[in-house]
């Protein structure tokens, strides 16, 4: 007999995905207030409300069909991966794409989502595989007028402009390309779901079937992804949860560079990041991320301190810039541009009671140059630094990096990768080092480059 159709309206949270048949106030599984949305769901069930198949029923996508597998029959020959054409973007990825990924990016209007991965498309197609970009934003001329900024469109490189998720999945089965790329997926619908494109249902079951058919087909695919006010890839959360990496491209406009970002990595490490730059002719890579950083450092400026941090992998030198001022009102003001405000408080705190340097009617400023943002409290002691530097208004020697973390007590603390940042800072110059002595003891000496341990932040005062 034919199957019925049971149309009924259910509730979904939109941060989570969690869904109910009532609408509630508060989400049980995410404990997010107000943010459930009703939309209307089918349901399709077989007539009589019995299975279509029982268990050992022998029929298609019965359980019979599934084989349970030992851990010695899986093959652990490693895919080669497909280079993306930017080493930035393949180091964030963990080395390339894997063939057969589902990969999510998301970032704000505007940033250069869909020009970095018609670049890559480009790219990937230039090197001998077969690409198909789907738009379901722009038209097909709009697409071309993009694509002749950037640059000649050579290979097997082929554009489609739909919506339908149906009819893209019959295309890449049909095609069997290496790799696809939708842009973007709020934009996708299916008629199975009965509710607007971009919706909590359109957006969960349209990511599912992207996700089937680029395992079964071994397809690599990429996701475009919009999002929140807050930054956070619009949809349900069970999104992020499908697939097998997600990256965050985060912009700079007033700095003019653009950083992507790794939030999950199924293939790689979580925490690598990759610097472009955005010009005329579309995204370019910035290999050094250390020297553009540094770009423009004025010499012998008060209250100017190099600092290392360590993101993913690499190590990157930056400036920390501190401002102490007499305040103009009866409480003094602080602000921090690029790094926690409480970290910041903290630390003046600590500077006040620990070493004795008298604050609290001083205004101070920190800012991290060139709009990096530092959530790493190695970072901690060249703050520090660069309150002393502008306050008693002496300049740190240009040749010294510093690096730390300072607890409570004023003590300066580990930090991980030390070798790793004194090789960096040797690289770009630097004769001089200051970092805790705890990571002394257990590290090789580097030749060429002076080392300083320190125990307390007061010692530092009386190197400089």
């Amino acid at each position: 007999m034919a199957a019925k159709s049971k149309e009924e309206s259910v509730f979904f949270c939109t941060n989570c995905g969690y869904e109910s048949r009532k609408w509630m106030g508060q989400c049980p599984a995410c404990k997010e207030w107000n943010c459930f949305s009703e939309e209307p769901v089918v349901k399709i069930t077989p007539a009589g409300g019995k299975r279509g198949h029982g268990v050992g029923a022998g029929g298609p996508g019965s359980a019979a069909d599934v084989k349970p597998v030992r851990m010695n029959e899986i093959s652990t020959e490693e895919e080669e991966r497909i280079p993306s054409g930017f080493d930035e973007f393949s180091r964030v990825l963990g080395g390339g794409i894997v063939p057969g990924s589902l990969i999510l990016v998301g970032g704000d209007p505007g940033v250069g989502k869909s020009t970095l991965l018609l670049q890559t498309a480009a790219k990937v197609a230039v090197s001998g595989r077969s690409v198909i970009y789907f738009s379901g934003e722009e038209s097909l001329k709009q697409i071309k007028l993009r694509a002749n900024r950037i640059g000649e469109m050579e290979g097997d490189l082929r554009f489609v402009s739909d919506t339908d998720i149906d009819r893209i999945i019959g295309v890449l089965e049909r095609e069997r390309p290496d790799l696809c790329i939708i842009d973007s997926i709020q934009t996708m619908y299916t008629s199975d779901t009965q509710s607007v494109p971009g919706s909590v249902s359109q957006v969960r079951e349209c990511s599912q079937r992207m996700m089937m058919c680029a395992k079964q087909n071994n397809i690599a695919t990429f996701l475009v992804g919009h999002v929140t006010k807050e930054g956070t890839v619009a949809g349900p959360r069970v999104l992020e949860h499908i697939v097998d990496t997600v990256l965050y491209f985060e912009s700079g406009d007033e700095f003019g560079y653009r950083v992507l970002r790794s939030a999950k990595n199924r293939f790689g490490s979580t925490n690598e990041i990759g610097v472009f730059e955005m010009s005329g002719e579309g995204l370019k890579e910035v290999l050094n991320p250390s020297e553009y950083l540094l770009e423009g450092r004025f010499k012998n400026a008060t209250g100017a301190v190099v600092t290392c941090l360590i993101e993913g992998s690499r190590a990157m030198l930056m400036e920390v810039q501190g401002l102490v001022a007499e305040t103009q009102y009866g409480l003094a003001r602080r602000q921090a541009n690029g790094m926690d405000y409480n970290r910041l408080t903290m630390l003046l705190a600590v500077l006040q009671k620990r070493a004795g340097v008298n604050i609290g009617q001083m205004d101070a400023y920190v800012n991290i140059a060139g709009g990096m943002k530092i959530t790493q409290p190695s970072a901690d002691l060249a703050v520090i630094l660069a309150i002393m530097s502008s306050l008693r208004n002496v300049a740190v020697p240009e040749d010294t990096v510093v690096f730390g973390e300072v607890g409570l007590s004023g003590e300066v603390r580990s930090v991980p990768q030390a070798a790793d940042r004194i090789r960096e800072a040797k690289r770009l110059g630097f004769s001089r080092v200051i970092m805790p002595q705890v990571n002394l003891r257990s590290m090789e000496p580097v030749k060429g480059i002076e080392i300083v341990g320190i125990n307390f932040i007061g010692e530092m005062f009386g190197l400089l």
